[in-house]
């Protein structure tokens, strides 16, 4: 049974549903409230993020736009220089590579551990602004000296050479190969030798022999190819040229010619001759300063030693001048013999009877003798060279020999 007091009143069921009627009412007009602004909130991130695309293609397009200047820019040609100075992050000192001097910017994104004084640079055209770092490299002419291919000429073939090919063996091979038999004297090998001698008596064909014969890196180059334009390229080349050598050691430089750059230095000169006697006095230090060139053997070749500076010719550069004179009556026997050893000749012809002839010729014109007798020979079609096919040969290179010098022999064929 319930009391009066249990019950409850149907006013107090009322203020209840009223109470909670009200009470949901202010939770969905919150929950609107709360979903307008979450709508106004998306509608302005969605506009934020319209305006932020657009922005994305807009630096897109001026990062396109950059990216091809910065093409167009790195495009060939470009002056190659070489950085002297770095002032700070923008700006470096470069040398381009006619000699100026220039105060440059760079660019930032560049590799700092590149950016360095030395370094070889690309100089835009224009703005002379660096474009990129390029990597240490020889110079091409230096690069190509080296000999990737051995000769085919040996000792063998040099007639009438034999001292010389001796002298030659014990100054440049014998140290290389048994450098022992020196330190057991304590003496410094020869370190460069020099060949001279008329034109034609087999220079350049001794140093091609000694090229054939050893293993060494052989790098020739003829010295005029030394004498550059702008200042101071020529001795950088001669720089770079003794550089590879050491990298390459053994090795053996060969340079023809020597005196296009030995000249004796004089007071009066013009500015061509100045650059010259500066790529002389790169040549002379790399011979004999700071740098050791135990493992570099030098060889040079000229004709004209009487015009060489003296302080190219002292001993500690090059210790060992060789002479290869025109051939003595048993040398060109030995020449003659080289070159008509495999030559058709009929009975009338003996090398013997061609030594007194043949007088004051050099190696080169006695193999050019037996080339235009072979000649002769072949343009009647004959089988064997004959004692004429020689006579008109001997004539052909003494008239050669008349017409640039009066020196020819004045013997012929008798």
């Amino acid at each position: 049974m319930v009391s009066d007091s249990d019950a409850i009143h149907p006013n107090d069921k009322d203020k209840s549903k009223h109470t909670v009627g009200t009470i949901a009412e202010k939770t969905l007009k919150d929950l609107e409230n709360q979903f307008e602004e979450l709508r106004q909130r998306t509608q302005q991130l969605l506009t934020d993020r319209i305006e932020l695309e657009n922005q994305v293609a807009k630096q897109k397009s001026k990062v396109s736009r950059l990216n091809e200047e910065i093409r167009l820019m790195r495009m060939p040609p470009h002056v190659i220089g070489n950085i002297q100075d770095l002032l700070d992050s923008e700006r470096a000192i470069v040398r381009s590579s006619n000699g100026t001097v220039f105060l440059v910017t760079y660019n930032r994104g560049l590799d700092p551990e590149l950016m360095k004084p030395g370094a070889r640079v690309a100089l835009n055209q224009d703005t002379l602004s660096i474009i990129d770092v390029l990597h240490d490299a020889w110079d091409p002419l230096v690069m190509g000296a080296e000999m990737i291919e051995k000769p085919s000429i040996s000792f063998n073939d040099l007639g009438g050479l034999d001292e010389q090919i001796s002298l030659i063996k014990e100054s440049i091979e014998l140290p290389l190969t048994n450098p022992k038999a020196f330190t057991n004297f304590g003496i410094e090998p020869p370190g460069g030798v020099m060949l001279v001698g008329p034109p034609g008596c087999g220079k350049t064909m001794l140093a091609k022999a000694v090229a054939n014969s050893t293993d060494c890196t052989f790098i020739r180059l003829v010295a005029s190819e030394l004498a550059q334009k702008y200042i101071g390229e020529g001795g950088r080349m001669v720089r770079e040229l003794f550089d590879l050598a050491r990298e390459r050691a053994p090795s053996i430089v060969f340079i023809d010619e020597i005196d296009a750059i030995g000249a004796k230095r004089l007071d009066s000169a013009t500015s061509g001759d100045r650059e010259v006697q500066r790529t002389l006095m790169q040549l002379l230090a790399e011979l004999d300063g700071f740098d050791s060139l135990a493992d570099v053997k030098l060889i040079a070749a000229t004709n004209r030693p009487d015009i060489l500076d003296e302080a190219l010719l002292r001993p500690g550069r090059f210790d060992r001048l060789i002479e290869i004179p025109l051939p003595k009556d048993e040398a060109r026997a030995a020449i003659l013999k080289l070159h008509m050893g495999k030559m058709p000749i009929t009975k009338g012809v003996t090398i013997d009877s061609l030594v007194n002839p043949t007088e004051g010729l050099s190696g080169a014109e006695l193999k050019a003798l037996t080339v235009e007798a072979g000649m002769s020979a072949i343009r009647e079609n004959r089988k064997k060279a004959s004692k004429s096919d020689f006579h008109k040969a001997l004539e052909t290179i003494i008239k050669k020999r008349n017409e640039k010098s009066s020196g020819a022999p004045n013997s012929l064929w008798s």
